[in-house]
């Protein structure tokens, strides 16, 4: 993409409504723009990187055989009357009327959606286990919604649900899921530490908050330093086999949330207690039979008595996921993606054009950049180099290959890697070879 042609509005001087890091740099990268209050439009770059981030959850989903399907954004009031939820969710329901009188209302969650789908399609034990998703706009009418697209109204999420027809089956479905959030989050480059959640009246330890470190995190969390120097990136679990050996092993060193954390516990780890802010950005919940009982998800279990459905919840904040990786991954001069997220892999600089031997040099660089399946922007526009610096650190892309004058002589063109800042001069061909590699 040529970057005279991309729409790409930065913004230098920092929005006063930017309360946050992420909020302030997203709106300079001219990633969003504001519609209304909590509720942003998603400009070309920010676009790619949520389209990116999506793609990642999806595949993780789709590893331990959750099957994606889309449900609607309004839902019949009916359904929640069914779970005694309607009139209890309070006033972030944003509650409205067709034009028949009929009570609906914009989603804040799917739990009575699916579980009906579910309910009226699966009869037997046979049918089971199964887990469904899907990747979906939510609407949430916080009072104060601030901190950019970290605390909106208008969200975009993935929900998967499992049924399962006993208990054990459910922890299985479980465990598929905290392995799969494990790989998600360290695909995006984050380090996500699950820490146990308050389970609310069901009970038990089957509630897990994934939260990355970040000093900007919005509450304080302590855990084993041990949990935040693993890379699950290139971890190889199998699992259909049996995985609570590996989540025992995993959870039982400590990590909490505000709400659950242990004084006495911390005081003995001493030096191995880490505390830092922390930023929520996937929550995993098993409720058992809650909806199920209510929503009718009875099948026949294997000696033909009824049986009703078990069910998990689990949730990553894909919108919220953009601005926490951004949280997490900055310096003074803007965002610094990681390679997996970044809009583009490389930004290629032309200093000087206008110039036919940089235009020259530039376009054909661009050309077989893109040939080689490098996704690559190209700043071409007329204008001083510092500014198409500061705008290439800005939005963060992983490279940049700049040629000017000097190296287009010597047969030569700079690279730069975003996150180190480190520079080096080397051919054209080697930039491609490492940039394609």
């Amino acid at each position: 993409m040529r970057l005279s042609r991309f729409f790409m509005p930065t913004i230098k001087e920092t929005p006063s409504e930017a309360q946050i890091v992420s909020h302030r740099l997203m709106l300079r990268a001219g990633m969003i723009r504001q519609s209304s209050a909590g509720i942003y439009s998603w400009l070309p770059l920010g676009l790619r990187v949520l389209r990116k981030i999506e793609q990642i959850v999806r595949e993780e989903q789709d590893a331990i055989g959750a099957q994606e399907m889309l449900m609607p954004t309004i839902q019949p009031a009916d359904l929640w009357r069914r779970s005694e939820r309607y009139d209890a969710y309070g006033p972030e329901m944003l509650r409205i009327t067709d034009r028949h009188e009929r009570d609906m209302l914009y989603g804040p969650t799917n739990e009575e959606q699916v579980t009906e789908i579910f309910a009226d399609a699966a009869k037997s034990y046979r049918d089971l286990p199964r887990t469904l998703y899907h990747i979906q706009w939510k609407f949430r009418d916080e009072v104060r919604p601030r901190f950019g697209v970290m605390r909106g109204r208008e969200f975009l999420m993935k929900d998967a649900y499992s049924f399962d027809a006993d208990f054990e089956g459910a922890k299985r479905s479980y465990n598929k899921q905290f392995v799969a959030y494990l790989k998600t989050f360290a695909r995006m480059g984050l380090t996500a530490i699950p820490m146990k959640a308050e389970s609310g009246p069901i009970g038990g330890d089957m509630s897990h908050e994934f939260v990355i470190l970040a000093d900007t995190g919005e509450s304080e969390v302590a855990c084993h330093k041990d949990l935040i120097e693993t890379d699950w990136s290139g971890v190889d679990i199998d699992t259909a086999g049996d995985l609570q050996p590996f989540i025992d092993g995993f959870t039982e060193k400590y990590a909490a949330t505000d709400d659950e954390r242990d004084a006495k516990v911390e005081k003995a780890l001493g030096a191995d207690l880490i505390t830092a802010r922390g930023i929520e950005v996937g929550h995993i919940f098993y409720f058992g039979k809650k909806y199920s009982d209510v929503m009718g998800a009875i099948i026949t279990g294997p000696d033909g008595s009824e049986v009703t459905a078990e069910m998990g919840s689990y949730g990553i904040g894909v919108s919220r996921l953009t601005g926490a990786i951004i949280e997490a991954s900055h310096d003074d001069k803007g965002i610094i993606w990681p390679q997996s997220v970044a809009p583009f892999q490389a930004g290629l600089i032309n200093l000087k054009p206008g110039d036919s031997a940089c235009d020259g040099a530039a376009d054909d660089l661009y050309q077989k950049l893109i040939d080689a399946g490098v996704d690559v922007l190209m700043d071409d526009r007329e204008g001083r180099a510092g500014v198409k610096f500061a705008d290439m650190d800005l939005i963060g892309l992983p490279w940049q290959v700049i040629i000017g004058p000097k190296g287009v002589s010597g047969g030569f063109v700079e690279l730069k890697n975003r996150a180190s800042g480190e520079r080096e001069e080397i051919s054209p061909e080697d930039a491609l070879t490492r940039l394609a590699g």
